[in-house]
Protein backbone atom coordinates (compact mmCIF):
# COMPACT_ATOMS: atom_id res chain seq x y z
CA UNK A 1 0.00 0.00 0.00
CA UNK A 2 1.36 3.56 -1.05
CA UNK A 3 0.67 6.57 0.74
CA UNK A 4 0.21 10.53 -0.49
CA UNK A 5 3.30 12.53 0.38
CA UNK A 6 1.08 14.53 1.83
CA UNK A 7 -0.04 12.09 3.92
CA UNK A 8 3.23 11.37 5.03
CA UNK A 9 4.27 14.74 6.17
CA UNK A 10 0.87 15.78 7.96
CA UNK A 11 1.34 12.25 10.09
CA UNK A 12 5.04 13.59 10.83
CA UNK A 13 3.90 17.20 12.06
CA UNK A 14 1.16 15.57 14.35
CA UNK A 15 4.15 12.78 15.93
CA UNK A 16 6.29 15.38 16.07
CA UNK A 17 3.47 17.83 18.20
CA UNK A 18 2.65 14.86 20.01
CA UNK A 19 6.90 14.00 20.93
CA UNK A 20 6.80 17.72 21.69
CA UNK A 21 3.95 18.06 24.02
CA UNK A 22 5.07 14.94 25.95
CA UNK A 23 8.52 16.52 26.90
CA UNK A 24 7.02 19.86 27.24
CA UNK A 25 4.34 18.11 30.43
CA UNK A 26 7.54 16.38 31.40
CA UNK A 27 9.63 19.74 31.66
CA UNK A 28 6.94 20.85 33.70
CA UNK A 29 6.47 18.00 35.82
CA UNK A 30 10.06 18.06 36.51
CA UNK A 31 10.02 21.81 36.55
CA UNK A 32 7.79 21.51 39.88
CA UNK A 33 9.12 19.02 41.70
CA UNK A 34 12.36 20.24 41.62
CA UNK A 35 11.98 23.81 41.85
CA UNK A 36 8.68 25.13 42.78
CA UNK A 37 8.09 21.71 44.82
CA UNK A 38 11.57 21.20 46.05
CA UNK A 39 11.15 21.81 49.84
CA UNK A 40 8.28 19.45 49.94
CA UNK A 41 9.63 16.24 47.83
CA UNK A 42 13.39 17.41 49.55
CA UNK A 43 11.53 16.35 52.98
CA UNK A 44 9.64 13.03 51.95
CA UNK A 45 13.03 12.10 50.78
CA UNK A 46 14.81 12.66 53.98
CA UNK A 47 11.81 11.45 56.14
CA UNK A 48 12.13 8.51 54.14
CA UNK A 49 15.35 8.30 54.14
CA UNK A 50 16.29 9.31 58.09
CA UNK A 51 13.92 7.17 60.78
CA UNK A 52 13.85 8.53 64.55
CA UNK A 53 14.93 6.42 67.33
CA UNK A 54 14.03 7.53 70.56
CA UNK A 55 16.44 7.20 73.59
CA UNK A 56 15.06 6.77 76.89
CA UNK A 57 16.05 9.37 79.67
CA UNK A 58 17.40 8.51 83.12
CA UNK A 59 14.66 8.14 85.30
CA UNK A 60 15.56 10.53 88.61
CA UNK A 61 16.88 8.76 91.49
CA UNK A 62 15.52 8.17 94.83
CA UNK A 63 17.20 8.26 98.08
CA UNK A 64 16.58 7.73 101.73
CA UNK A 65 17.02 10.57 104.17
CA UNK A 66 20.61 9.72 104.80
CA UNK A 67 21.54 10.06 100.94
CA UNK A 68 21.32 5.94 100.32
CA UNK A 69 19.62 4.80 97.45
CA UNK A 70 16.52 3.64 97.19
CA UNK A 71 15.94 3.72 93.43
CA UNK A 72 18.38 3.44 91.09
CA UNK A 73 19.35 3.57 87.42
CA UNK A 74 21.71 0.49 85.51
CA UNK A 75 21.81 -0.37 82.15
CA UNK A 76 19.74 -2.74 79.92
CA UNK A 77 19.10 -3.48 76.55
CA UNK A 78 16.05 -3.32 74.69
CA UNK A 79 15.16 -5.09 71.27
CA UNK A 80 13.36 -3.14 68.45
CA UNK A 81 12.48 -4.01 64.74
CA UNK A 82 11.94 -0.73 62.53
CA UNK A 83 9.55 -1.48 59.92
CA UNK A 84 7.32 0.12 57.26
CA UNK A 85 4.08 -2.22 57.37
CA UNK A 86 2.82 -4.07 59.80
CA UNK A 87 2.56 -7.30 57.63
CA UNK A 88 6.75 -7.00 57.54
CA UNK A 89 6.71 -6.65 60.96
CA UNK A 90 4.73 -9.79 61.82
CA UNK A 91 6.74 -11.52 59.30
CA UNK A 92 10.11 -10.78 61.05
CA UNK A 93 9.01 -11.82 64.51
CA UNK A 94 8.04 -15.11 62.67
CA UNK A 95 11.74 -15.49 61.61
CA UNK A 96 12.92 -14.06 64.96
CA UNK A 97 11.00 -16.07 67.18
CA UNK A 98 13.11 -19.09 65.33
CA UNK A 99 16.70 -17.57 66.75
CA UNK A 100 15.53 -16.31 70.26
CA UNK A 101 12.58 -17.75 72.21
CA UNK A 102 9.64 -15.77 71.43
CA UNK A 103 6.08 -15.93 72.79
CA UNK A 104 2.97 -15.44 70.72
CA UNK A 105 1.98 -13.50 73.19
CA UNK A 106 5.03 -10.96 72.58
CA UNK A 107 4.42 -11.22 69.05
CA UNK A 108 1.07 -10.10 69.54
CA UNK A 109 2.24 -7.46 71.63
CA UNK A 110 4.60 -5.61 69.59
CA UNK A 111 1.76 -5.47 66.60
CA UNK A 112 -0.32 -4.06 69.13
CA UNK A 113 2.60 -1.74 69.66
CA UNK A 114 3.42 -0.86 66.42
CA UNK A 115 -0.66 0.00 65.42
CA UNK A 116 -0.51 2.38 67.94
CA UNK A 117 2.85 3.98 66.94
CA UNK A 118 4.12 2.59 63.58
CA UNK A 119 6.45 5.43 62.83
CA UNK A 120 8.44 4.85 66.02
CA UNK A 121 10.92 1.48 65.74
CA UNK A 122 8.29 -1.28 68.55
CA UNK A 123 9.71 -2.96 71.00
CA UNK A 124 10.16 -6.52 71.45
CA UNK A 125 12.10 -7.33 74.36
CA UNK A 126 12.41 -4.38 77.04
CA UNK A 127 14.88 -6.15 78.97
CA UNK A 128 16.81 -8.28 76.88
CA UNK A 129 19.56 -10.26 78.84
CA UNK A 130 23.16 -10.47 77.54
CA UNK A 131 22.54 -13.72 75.97
CA UNK A 132 19.82 -12.63 73.91
CA UNK A 133 21.94 -9.72 73.36
CA UNK A 134 24.92 -11.91 72.10
CA UNK A 135 22.39 -14.21 69.75
CA UNK A 136 20.38 -11.28 67.72
CA UNK A 137 24.40 -9.98 67.06
CA UNK A 138 25.07 -13.27 65.72
CA UNK A 139 22.34 -12.35 63.23
CA UNK A 140 21.82 -9.35 62.59
CA UNK A 141 21.97 -9.38 59.28
CA UNK A 142 19.30 -12.06 59.02
CA UNK A 143 16.69 -9.42 60.28
CA UNK A 144 16.04 -6.21 58.51
CA UNK A 145 15.70 -2.89 60.98
CA UNK A 146 16.53 -4.57 63.60
CA UNK A 147 17.35 -1.94 66.40
CA UNK A 148 19.19 -3.00 69.68
CA UNK A 149 20.18 -0.15 72.28
CA UNK A 150 21.32 0.13 75.82
CA UNK A 151 18.99 1.92 77.55
CA UNK A 152 18.48 2.63 81.74
CA UNK A 153 16.89 0.33 83.43
CA UNK A 154 15.32 0.86 86.68
CA UNK A 155 16.81 -0.91 89.43
CA UNK A 156 15.96 -1.07 93.22
CA UNK A 157 18.87 -2.63 95.87
CA UNK A 158 16.92 -3.44 98.41
CA UNK A 159 14.20 -5.02 96.22
CA UNK A 160 11.27 -6.36 98.58
CA UNK A 161 12.12 -4.20 100.71
CA UNK A 162 11.05 -0.91 99.55
CA UNK A 163 8.33 -2.47 97.19
CA UNK A 164 5.46 -1.44 99.76
CA UNK A 165 6.04 2.23 98.91
CA UNK A 166 8.77 2.38 96.44
CA UNK A 167 6.75 1.23 93.27
CA UNK A 168 7.79 -0.08 90.02
CA UNK A 169 7.71 0.96 86.43
CA UNK A 170 6.27 -0.17 83.20
CA UNK A 171 4.97 0.57 79.90
CA UNK A 172 2.31 2.90 79.40
CA UNK A 173 -0.24 1.25 78.23
CA UNK A 174 -3.39 1.47 75.53
CA UNK A 175 -5.89 2.51 78.07
CA UNK A 176 -3.40 5.50 79.75
CA UNK A 177 -2.60 6.62 76.60
CA UNK A 178 -6.45 7.58 75.51
CA UNK A 179 -6.13 9.84 79.00
CA UNK A 180 -5.42 13.64 79.16
CA UNK A 181 -2.42 12.90 81.86
CA UNK A 182 -0.70 11.27 79.29
CA UNK A 183 -1.17 13.52 76.66
CA UNK A 184 2.59 14.00 75.86
CA UNK A 185 3.09 9.70 76.23
CA UNK A 186 4.29 7.86 73.34
CA UNK A 187 3.92 4.35 72.75
CA UNK A 188 6.81 2.35 74.73
CA UNK A 189 7.47 4.84 77.46
CA UNK A 190 7.71 4.27 80.65
CA UNK A 191 5.84 5.33 83.18
CA UNK A 192 5.17 5.38 87.41
CA UNK A 193 2.60 2.56 88.41
CA UNK A 194 2.83 2.13 92.41
CA UNK A 195 4.09 4.06 95.33
CA UNK A 196 6.24 6.78 95.24
CA UNK A 197 7.01 5.95 91.37
CA UNK A 198 3.99 6.52 90.22
CA UNK A 199 2.38 9.55 92.96
CA UNK A 200 6.34 11.49 91.81
CA UNK A 201 5.97 10.18 87.83
CA UNK A 202 6.23 14.24 86.77
CA UNK A 203 9.55 14.61 88.54
CA UNK A 204 10.79 11.28 87.87
CA UNK A 205 9.98 11.47 84.30
CA UNK A 206 13.34 12.09 82.17
CA UNK A 207 13.07 14.44 79.16
CA UNK A 208 13.39 11.93 75.88
CA UNK A 209 15.80 12.65 73.34
CA UNK A 210 16.34 11.42 69.95
CA UNK A 211 18.90 9.91 67.12
CA UNK A 212 18.49 9.78 63.89
CA UNK A 213 19.70 6.71 61.61
CA UNK A 214 19.83 5.99 57.83
CA UNK A 215 18.04 3.66 56.50
CA UNK A 216 17.79 1.65 52.69
CA UNK A 217 14.74 1.58 50.16
CA UNK A 218 13.56 -1.76 52.09
CA UNK A 219 13.83 -0.36 55.80
CA UNK A 220 17.19 -1.43 56.41
CA UNK A 221 19.79 0.68 58.72
CA UNK A 222 22.40 1.74 56.66
CA UNK A 223 23.98 4.17 59.29
CA UNK A 224 23.87 6.75 61.72
CA UNK A 225 23.48 10.35 60.70
CA UNK A 226 25.83 11.76 62.35
CA UNK A 227 25.81 12.78 66.36
CA UNK A 228 22.59 13.76 68.16
CA UNK A 229 21.78 17.67 68.45
CA UNK A 230 21.89 19.06 71.58
CA UNK A 231 18.24 19.71 71.76
CA UNK A 232 17.66 16.05 71.04
CA UNK A 233 19.93 14.45 73.94
CA UNK A 234 18.31 12.78 76.85
CA UNK A 235 18.44 14.84 79.84
CA UNK A 236 17.76 13.07 83.04
CA UNK A 237 15.52 13.92 85.87
CA UNK A 238 16.34 15.08 89.30
CA UNK A 239 16.40 13.01 92.24
CA UNK A 240 13.65 12.53 94.90
CA UNK A 241 15.08 12.83 98.72
CA UNK A 242 12.56 11.24 101.39
CA UNK A 243 11.98 10.40 105.07
CA UNK A 244 12.57 6.91 104.60
CA UNK A 245 15.01 5.19 107.19
CA UNK A 246 16.87 2.74 104.58
CA UNK A 247 18.34 0.86 108.22
CA UNK A 248 15.44 0.92 109.58
CA UNK A 249 13.15 -0.06 106.64
CA UNK A 250 16.07 -3.27 106.80
CA UNK A 251 15.10 -3.96 110.35
CA UNK A 252 11.76 -3.85 109.98
CA UNK A 253 11.98 -6.39 106.94
CA UNK A 254 13.56 -8.74 108.83
CA UNK A 255 11.75 -9.17 111.88
CA UNK A 256 8.51 -9.85 109.37
CA UNK A 257 10.78 -11.98 107.79
CA UNK A 258 9.11 -15.07 105.99
CA UNK A 259 6.52 -16.25 108.50
CA UNK A 260 4.71 -12.87 109.49
CA UNK A 261 1.69 -11.45 108.04
CA UNK A 262 0.51 -7.96 108.82
CA UNK A 263 2.00 -4.16 108.51
CA UNK A 264 4.02 -1.42 110.29
CA UNK A 265 4.55 2.13 110.34
CA UNK A 266 7.24 4.39 111.71
CA UNK A 267 7.13 8.03 111.63
CA UNK A 268 8.08 11.05 113.31
CA UNK A 269 5.69 12.63 115.49
CA UNK A 270 7.01 16.44 114.96
CA UNK A 271 7.35 16.39 111.31
CA UNK A 272 5.33 13.49 109.86
CA UNK A 273 8.26 11.95 107.80
CA UNK A 274 7.77 8.41 107.60
CA UNK A 275 10.56 6.64 108.38
CA UNK A 276 9.62 3.15 107.77
CA UNK A 277 6.51 1.12 106.18
CA UNK A 278 6.40 -2.20 105.37
CA UNK A 279 3.84 -5.08 104.43
CA UNK A 280 4.53 -8.45 105.13
CA UNK A 281 4.19 -10.53 103.25
CA UNK A 282 6.50 -8.21 100.08
CA UNK A 283 6.77 -8.94 96.67
CA UNK A 284 9.90 -7.32 94.54
CA UNK A 285 9.43 -4.61 92.85
CA UNK A 286 12.97 -5.47 90.36
CA UNK A 287 10.46 -8.62 88.73
CA UNK A 288 8.10 -6.38 87.58
CA UNK A 289 10.82 -4.29 85.21
CA UNK A 290 10.70 -4.73 82.17
CA UNK A 291 7.56 -7.32 82.01
CA UNK A 292 6.10 -9.43 84.79
CA UNK A 293 7.16 -13.01 84.22
CA UNK A 294 3.64 -15.10 84.13
CA UNK A 295 4.51 -17.71 87.15
CA UNK A 296 5.72 -14.95 88.98
CA UNK A 297 2.95 -12.88 88.64
CA UNK A 298 0.25 -15.91 89.30
CA UNK A 299 2.01 -16.83 92.80
CA UNK A 300 1.73 -13.46 93.39
CA UNK A 301 -2.30 -13.12 92.80
CA UNK A 302 -3.08 -16.52 94.41
CA UNK A 303 -1.33 -16.33 97.87
CA UNK A 304 -3.51 -16.51 100.47
CA UNK A 305 -1.75 -13.94 102.81
CA UNK A 306 -2.31 -11.14 99.71
CA UNK A 307 1.05 -9.79 99.41
CA UNK A 308 -0.50 -7.26 96.61
CA UNK A 309 -2.43 -5.64 99.44
CA UNK A 310 -0.44 -3.27 101.30
CA UNK A 311 -1.44 -4.05 104.33
CA UNK A 312 -0.20 -0.79 106.28
CA UNK A 313 -2.03 1.83 103.91
CA UNK A 314 -4.75 -0.38 102.73
CA UNK A 315 -5.83 -2.89 104.98
CA UNK A 316 -8.65 -1.49 107.39
CA UNK A 317 -8.88 -3.63 110.89
CA UNK A 318 -10.85 -3.26 114.18
CA UNK A 319 -8.22 -1.32 115.95
CA UNK A 320 -9.40 -2.87 119.05
CA UNK A 321 -7.93 -1.05 122.42
CA UNK A 322 -5.75 1.08 120.47
CA UNK A 323 -8.87 3.48 120.03
CA UNK A 324 -9.75 3.33 123.78
CA UNK A 325 -7.35 6.59 123.64
CA UNK A 326 -9.78 7.96 120.75
CA UNK A 327 -12.56 7.34 123.50
CA UNK A 328 -10.44 9.20 126.53
CA UNK A 329 -9.66 11.96 124.27
CA UNK A 330 -13.21 12.40 123.94
CA UNK A 331 -14.63 11.84 126.88
CA UNK A 332 -11.73 14.49 128.17
CA UNK A 333 -12.34 17.15 125.87
CA UNK A 334 -16.36 16.93 126.66
CA UNK A 335 -15.78 17.42 130.24
CA UNK A 336 -17.50 13.77 131.17
CA UNK A 337 -14.67 12.31 132.93
CA UNK A 338 -11.00 13.10 134.42
CA UNK A 339 -8.17 10.48 134.65
CA UNK A 340 -8.75 9.80 138.12
CA UNK A 341 -12.14 9.49 138.07
CA UNK A 342 -14.00 5.93 138.77
CA UNK A 343 -17.17 5.08 137.36
CA UNK A 344 -19.77 3.10 139.35
CA UNK A 345 -19.91 -0.53 137.77
CA UNK A 346 -16.15 -2.02 138.77
CA UNK A 347 -15.31 -4.80 136.47
CA UNK A 348 -16.06 -8.06 137.26
CA UNK A 349 -14.89 -9.97 134.06
CA UNK A 350 -18.25 -7.89 132.20
CA UNK A 351 -21.12 -6.52 132.40
CA UNK A 352 -25.22 -6.25 131.20
CA UNK A 353 -26.45 -3.96 129.01
CA UNK A 354 -30.07 -4.62 128.10
CA UNK A 355 -30.30 -8.51 127.51
CA UNK A 356 -26.79 -8.76 126.69
CA UNK A 357 -24.04 -9.47 128.93
CA UNK A 358 -20.41 -7.74 127.33
CA UNK A 359 -17.67 -9.62 128.30
CA UNK A 360 -14.05 -7.78 129.21
CA UNK A 361 -10.89 -9.53 128.20
CA UNK A 362 -9.89 -10.23 131.09
CA UNK A 363 -12.60 -12.77 132.87
CA UNK A 364 -10.99 -12.05 136.12
CA UNK A 365 -12.06 -8.59 135.83
CA UNK A 366 -10.05 -5.21 137.03
CA UNK A 367 -12.24 -4.36 139.91
CA UNK A 368 -12.60 -0.14 140.90
CA UNK A 369 -10.30 1.59 138.46
CA UNK A 370 -9.32 5.42 136.86
CA UNK A 371 -9.39 6.18 133.68
CA UNK A 372 -5.80 5.93 133.80
CA UNK A 373 -5.67 2.54 135.76
CA UNK A 374 -8.13 1.33 133.23
CA UNK A 375 -5.47 2.54 130.37
CA UNK A 376 -2.41 0.84 131.81
CA UNK A 377 -4.97 -2.40 132.23
CA UNK A 378 -7.17 -2.17 129.44
CA UNK A 379 -10.28 -2.80 130.73
CA UNK A 380 -13.41 -3.22 128.42
CA UNK A 381 -16.19 -2.74 131.45
CA UNK A 382 -14.46 0.80 132.00
CA UNK A 383 -14.86 2.47 128.25
CA UNK A 384 -18.29 0.85 127.82
CA UNK A 385 -19.63 3.10 130.12
CA UNK A 386 -17.50 6.19 129.46
CA UNK A 387 -18.69 5.43 126.10
CA UNK A 388 -22.62 5.78 127.47
CA UNK A 389 -21.48 8.83 129.16
CA UNK A 390 -20.82 10.22 125.99
CA UNK A 391 -23.71 8.78 123.95
CA UNK A 392 -23.85 8.03 120.14
CA UNK A 393 -23.76 11.27 118.83
CA UNK A 394 -20.82 12.87 120.70
CA UNK A 395 -18.92 9.24 120.17
CA UNK A 396 -19.39 9.89 116.29
CA UNK A 397 -18.72 13.12 116.31
CA UNK A 398 -16.10 12.72 118.31
CA UNK A 399 -14.30 10.07 116.11
CA UNK A 400 -14.89 12.55 112.62
CA UNK A 401 -13.25 15.05 114.28
CA UNK A 402 -10.29 12.90 115.23
CA UNK A 403 -9.73 11.97 111.28
CA UNK A 404 -11.39 8.68 111.92
CA UNK A 405 -13.22 8.42 108.93
CA UNK A 406 -10.81 10.11 106.28
CA UNK A 407 -7.38 9.27 104.67
CA UNK A 408 -4.27 10.55 106.51
CA UNK A 409 -3.29 12.77 103.01
CA UNK A 410 0.16 10.08 102.64
CA UNK A 411 1.85 11.02 99.60
CA UNK A 412 0.96 7.49 98.06
CA UNK A 413 -1.63 6.82 95.60
CA UNK A 414 -2.39 3.32 97.35
CA UNK A 415 -3.74 4.80 100.47
CA UNK A 416 -7.44 3.60 101.54
CA UNK A 417 -9.80 5.37 103.40
CA UNK A 418 -10.60 4.10 106.98
CA UNK A 419 -14.33 3.16 108.28
CA UNK A 420 -15.90 5.31 111.25
CA UNK A 421 -19.69 5.67 110.68
CA UNK A 422 -20.56 9.73 110.63
CA UNK A 423 -23.87 10.20 111.96
CA UNK A 424 -26.65 7.46 112.98
CA UNK A 425 -27.76 7.83 109.77
CA UNK A 426 -25.08 5.36 108.80
CA UNK A 427 -26.99 2.68 111.39
CA UNK A 428 -30.48 3.57 109.75
CA UNK A 429 -29.55 2.83 106.50
CA UNK A 430 -27.40 -0.59 107.62
CA UNK A 431 -30.10 -1.92 109.87
CA UNK A 432 -33.39 -0.14 108.82
CA UNK A 433 -34.88 2.89 111.13
CA UNK A 434 -35.58 1.79 115.00
CA UNK A 435 -34.24 -1.50 113.78
CA UNK A 436 -30.74 -1.45 116.23
CA UNK A 437 -30.10 -0.56 119.74
CA UNK A 438 -27.72 2.07 121.94
CA UNK A 439 -25.50 -1.34 122.47
CA UNK A 440 -23.18 -0.23 118.91
CA UNK A 441 -21.46 2.23 121.53
CA UNK A 442 -19.79 -0.47 123.74
CA UNK A 443 -18.67 -1.82 120.75
CA UNK A 444 -17.42 1.60 119.01
CA UNK A 445 -15.64 2.74 122.47
CA UNK A 446 -13.68 -0.20 122.33
CA UNK A 447 -12.60 0.20 119.18
CA UNK A 448 -14.82 -2.70 117.61
CA UNK A 449 -18.26 -2.92 115.86
CA UNK A 450 -18.48 -0.49 112.83
CA UNK A 451 -14.94 0.86 113.44
CA UNK A 452 -11.82 -0.58 110.16
CA UNK A 453 -8.70 1.73 110.78
CA UNK A 454 -5.56 1.64 108.61
CA UNK A 455 -2.32 1.12 110.17
CA UNK A 456 -1.00 4.61 108.84
CA UNK A 457 -4.32 6.40 110.37
CA UNK A 458 -3.50 5.14 113.92
CA UNK A 459 -0.02 5.83 113.89
CA UNK A 460 -0.99 9.45 112.64
CA UNK A 461 -3.71 9.29 115.93
CA UNK A 462 -1.19 8.89 118.32
CA UNK A 463 1.67 11.37 116.94
CA UNK A 464 -0.81 14.13 117.76
CA UNK A 465 -1.19 12.34 121.66
CA UNK A 466 2.46 12.64 121.66
CA UNK A 467 2.73 15.94 120.66
CA UNK A 468 1.05 19.28 121.57
CA UNK A 469 -2.64 17.51 120.26
CA UNK A 470 -1.67 18.32 116.44
CA UNK A 471 -1.27 15.47 113.90
CA UNK A 472 0.92 16.17 111.06
CA UNK A 473 0.19 14.86 107.64
CA UNK A 474 2.45 11.85 107.02
CA UNK A 475 4.62 11.58 103.96
CA UNK A 476 7.43 10.18 102.57
CA UNK A 477 8.94 12.79 99.96
CA UNK A 478 10.69 15.75 101.70
CA UNK A 479 7.93 17.92 101.82
CA UNK A 480 6.86 21.30 103.71
CA UNK A 481 5.50 20.04 107.19
CA UNK A 482 1.99 20.32 107.83
CA UNK A 483 0.12 20.19 110.98
CA UNK A 484 -3.56 19.65 111.83
CA UNK A 485 -4.82 19.90 115.44
CA UNK A 486 -7.20 16.91 116.17
CA UNK A 487 -7.74 17.33 119.96
CA UNK A 488 -7.86 20.25 122.33
CA UNK A 489 -6.82 18.83 125.61
CA UNK A 490 -4.49 20.81 128.09
CA UNK A 491 -0.97 20.53 128.39
CA UNK A 492 -1.59 18.90 131.44
CA UNK A 493 -4.02 16.53 130.49
CA UNK A 494 -2.21 15.14 127.46
CA UNK A 495 0.72 14.81 130.36
CA UNK A 496 -2.03 12.53 132.24
CA UNK A 497 -2.33 10.62 128.87
CA UNK A 498 1.20 9.96 128.03
CA UNK A 499 1.75 8.82 131.84
CA UNK A 500 -1.27 6.23 131.24
CA UNK A 501 0.55 4.95 128.25
CA UNK A 502 3.62 4.64 129.81
CA UNK A 503 2.04 2.63 132.96
CA UNK A 504 0.65 -0.12 129.56
CA UNK A 505 4.32 -0.51 128.92
CA UNK A 506 5.60 -0.07 133.48
CA UNK A 507 3.35 -2.77 134.48
CA UNK A 508 0.30 -2.93 132.06
CA UNK A 509 -0.87 -5.18 128.80
CA UNK A 510 3.17 -4.22 127.31
CA UNK A 511 5.36 -4.65 130.55
CA UNK A 512 7.61 -7.40 128.63
CA UNK A 513 8.37 -4.70 126.32
CA UNK A 514 9.86 -2.16 128.38
CA UNK A 515 13.16 -0.47 127.19
CA UNK A 516 16.11 0.30 129.37
CA UNK A 517 17.31 3.84 129.85
CA UNK A 518 13.76 5.26 127.70
CA UNK A 519 10.14 5.88 128.63
CA UNK A 520 8.17 3.94 125.82
CA UNK A 521 4.71 4.68 125.85
CA UNK A 522 1.77 2.98 123.74
CA UNK A 523 -1.13 0.36 123.65
CA UNK A 524 -2.24 -3.35 122.90
CA UNK A 525 -5.00 -4.24 121.07
CA UNK A 526 -6.67 -7.61 120.23
CA UNK A 527 -8.83 -7.28 117.35
CA UNK A 528 -11.57 -9.46 115.93
CA UNK A 529 -10.73 -10.88 112.57
CA UNK A 530 -14.09 -12.62 112.01
CA UNK A 531 -11.89 -15.66 110.92
CA UNK A 532 -11.87 -18.61 112.91
CA UNK A 533 -9.71 -21.96 113.19
CA UNK A 534 -11.47 -24.97 114.84
CA UNK A 535 -13.74 -22.54 116.72
CA UNK A 536 -11.08 -20.53 118.00
CA UNK A 537 -10.97 -16.87 116.49
CA UNK A 538 -7.72 -16.05 114.84
CA UNK A 539 -7.23 -12.23 116.36
CA UNK A 540 -5.49 -9.59 115.06
CA UNK A 541 -2.66 -8.07 116.95
CA UNK A 542 -2.16 -4.60 117.43
CA UNK A 543 0.33 -2.51 119.57
CA UNK A 544 0.94 1.83 118.33
CA UNK A 545 3.21 3.64 120.68
CA UNK A 546 5.81 6.28 120.89
CA UNK A 547 9.60 7.01 122.87
CA UNK A 548 10.43 8.68 124.76
CA UNK A 549 7.22 9.47 125.94
CA UNK A 550 8.20 13.16 127.38
CA UNK A 551 9.73 14.61 123.80
CA UNK A 552 8.79 11.44 121.23
CA UNK A 553 11.28 10.80 118.55
CA UNK A 554 8.90 7.66 116.71
CA UNK A 555 5.81 6.56 116.56
CA UNK A 556 5.63 2.82 115.56
CA UNK A 557 2.53 1.18 114.88
CA UNK A 558 2.45 -2.32 114.30
CA UNK A 559 -0.62 -4.94 113.24
CA UNK A 560 -0.28 -9.02 112.99
CA UNK A 561 -3.10 -10.63 111.42
CA UNK A 562 -4.22 -13.13 113.24
CA UNK A 563 -1.58 -12.39 115.73
CA UNK A 564 -3.23 -13.12 118.63
CA UNK A 565 -2.93 -10.82 121.53
CA UNK A 566 -1.20 -7.42 121.06
CA UNK A 567 1.48 -7.72 123.27
CA UNK A 568 3.21 -9.48 119.98
CA UNK A 569 2.59 -6.68 118.15
CA UNK A 570 4.15 -4.35 121.38
CA UNK A 571 7.49 -6.85 121.27
CA UNK A 572 7.80 -5.77 117.54
CA UNK A 573 7.00 -2.48 118.34
CA UNK A 574 9.64 -2.20 121.12
CA UNK A 575 12.27 -3.86 118.93
CA UNK A 576 11.67 -1.01 116.19
CA UNK A 577 11.97 1.73 118.13
CA UNK A 578 15.33 0.25 119.80
CA UNK A 579 17.16 -0.01 116.55
CA UNK A 580 15.85 3.63 115.63
CA UNK A 581 16.86 4.91 119.03
CA UNK A 582 20.10 2.58 119.18
CA UNK A 583 19.01 0.90 122.88
CA UNK A 584 18.68 -1.96 124.11
CA UNK A 585 15.52 -3.58 126.22
CA UNK A 586 14.56 -4.81 129.31
CA UNK A 587 13.11 -7.98 128.56
CA UNK A 588 13.00 -10.38 125.38
CA UNK A 589 9.98 -12.70 126.65
CA UNK A 590 6.68 -12.04 125.12
CA UNK A 591 3.06 -12.16 127.40
CA UNK A 592 -0.10 -12.60 126.84
CA UNK A 593 -2.75 -9.85 127.57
Amino acid sequence: MSFHPNDIQRRGRVANFMVAAVLLFLSIGFFRSQILDYRKYSLQSETNRLRELPLPAPRGMIYDRNGKVIADNVIGYSVSILAQKEDTLKAVLQRLSGTISLSNAQIEQGLRRFRRAPARPTVIIQDASFDVVSVLEEHRTQFPGLIIQSAPRRFYPDGPVVSPFVGYTAEVTETELTQPAFADYKAGQQTGKQGLEKQYEKVLRGKEGSQFVEVDARGRIVREAGGARPDLIPVAAPPLYTNIDLDLQRFVAGIFGDSLQGGAVAIDPKTGGVLAVYSAPTWDANRFIGGIPAQYWDSLRTDPRRPLYNKALQGTYPPASTYKLATTVMGLEEKVIQMNDKLPIPCTGGMQFGNRYFRCWDKRGHGNLTLQGAIAKSCDVYFYQLGLKLGLTRLLAGGVKLGMNRKTGLDLPEERRPRWPESTDYFNRKYGPRNWSQAVILNLSIGQGENSQTILNMARFYAALATDGAAPRPSIARTKVEREVLMHLTPEQLDQVRAALVGVVQGGTASASAIKGVSLAGKTGTGQSGTFVNGVEQDHAWFVGFAPANDAKIVVAVMIEFGGHGTRSAAIASKIIQAYLKVTPIAEQMVDG
